[in-house]
């Protein structure tokens, strides 16, 4: 029994929730399954060895002269980030895109995570005229990763997609925009893109769309950019990065292989920058000097732009290539199977049509053999109190993995989802 109380925000905080519930139990099986383990259900980076061979030149790079590293690690920068950093970021949107901004629309986080906790709770949740304002999300499923973040229950409400089948095995989500509403209480509208799991992308048309029923409703629109263009461009579709003074987008430098620096950056008007300051100020002082200053010199002189073009997004195209050859090999074609439109981003997402278990107790049978994926329920928070079976229908799994591990994989996949279908016949 607990020997203290909590607050509400203590019991929000801490309570069950999608996303820590995976990361202890993907954490556990590891350490369980040790080297037999197949995981195919976290997002972290591939190791690519010519950008692993980049961060280490430049760490040697920081190292000497020792001046250098020296204040990274032991001088604190202003909780909105390193200001010459600052001013090279909007340097390079003002020059390879045109935007207007200043040093002044910049603000660092300690990773994209923190920075959506931020902004989800600095604009959405109970007013001071009681009313309760909420982050519409307008195609589902979306990020885990959001679903807890709220101080105050409730914060997010959500749109069920328009589904394009393609082929025999393909499908698409776009938002259905006859059945998007933006009312008073919505605070704001958040979309990833490439989305995390499914790994679609929005099209301009729908980005320009939301961008002007925000702008009129004024409100921000929020661009979840972690996988995006310009950088990392773990995206396989061409696409207008856009930013508009309504508009607040994010960027990661975790998806260019550096997940541990933990930076995250806002590009946002100049108020909202002002206010995440201040929140980082409250809450952790100040931000993590290192990722910055490795990438530094790559976004000023432009170097990032190759590698994400040259080096990542080719990395990962092949990787996704490959793992839908796997599916379309051993998932058997007179089963009612899909895959969503590979995209962008790490995973495949994958819809088991009148499925007769839960995505659930299909991640637990498999779970049982050593592998390890994600469950599609916990992507579709918000709807919640909708009937939806496509909730329980879908997986995610990452194509990060060595190929022979994910052929491994899409061979036990293929047998218990041939299981589960002939059981129910």
């Amino acid at each position: 029994m607990s020997s203290y109380q909590k607050s509400a925000f203590g019991e929000q905080i801490t309570g069950q929730s999608g996303i820590r519930e995976l990361m202890l139990d993907l954490g556990e099986a590891r350490a369980m399954a040790g080297d037999d383990a197949i995981m195919m259900g976290g997002g972290n980076p591939a190791h690519i060895p010519e950008v692993q061979q980049l961060w280490r030149e430049r760490l040697q790079q920081l190292i000497d002269p020792p001046a250098e590293i020296d204040s990274i690690l032991a001088d604190y920068d202003g909780p909105a980030g390193n200001p010459a950093f600052l001013r090279i970021i909007a340097a390079f949107f003002q020059r390879e895109f045109g935007w207007q901004i200043s040093e002044k629309n910049v603000a660092i986080t300690n990773g994209g995570q923190t920075a959506f906790f931020f902004l989800n709770n600095l604009l959405a949740g109970r007013r001071k005229d009681g009313k309760q304002a909420h982050i519409l999300l307008p195609l589902m499923p979306e990020y885990i990763g959001y679903a807890d973040q709220g101080i105050q229950a409730d914060l997010f409400v959500a749109n069920r997609p328009k589904i394009e089948l393609i082929g025999e095995h393909q499908f698409k989500y776009h938002i259905d925009f006859d059945t998007l509403e933006i009312t008073d209480q919505t605070a704001a509208v958040c979309v990833s893109r490439p989305t995390n799991p499914s790994s679609n992308v929005l099209t301009n048309d729908e980005i320009a769309k939301l961008s002007q029923l925000t702008r009129e409703a004024g409100i921000p629109l929020i661009i979840d950019n972690a996988y995006g263009a310009p950088f990392p461009g773990v995206i396989f579709t061409d696409v207008d990065p856009l930013w508009d003074e309504h508009i607040i987008l994010t960027l990661s430098l975790s998806k260019l292989g550096l997940p541990g620096t933990r930076t995250g950056i806002v590009i946002a008007q100049s108020d909202i920058i002002e206010d995440l300051s201040s929140m980082t100020a409250i809450i952790g002082l100040a931000n993590n000097n290192l990722g910055q200053a490795i990438v530094k010199p790559m976004i000023e002189s432009g170097e990032i732009l190759n590698i994400s073009s040259q080096l990542i997004r080719p990395y990962y195209q092949q990787k996704s290539q490959h793992a839908q050859q796997l599916l379309n090999q051993y998932l058997p074609d007179e089963l009612p199977w899909r895959s969503h439109k590979s995209e962008g981003a790490f995973f495949l997402w994958i819809w088991f049509e009148n499925l007769p278990i839960t995505s659930k107790e299909l991640y637990r049978r498999l779970k049982e053999r050593k592998v390890f994926i994600i469950p599609g329920e916990y992507f579709f928070f918000g709807l919640e109190t909708e009937n939806w079976p496509h909730n329980h229908e879908c997986i995610r799994l990452s194509f990060t993995q060595p190929a022979e591990v994910l052929e491994k994989g899409m061979q036990i996949l293929s047998e218990e989802i041939q299981r589960a279908y002939e059981k129910s016949c």
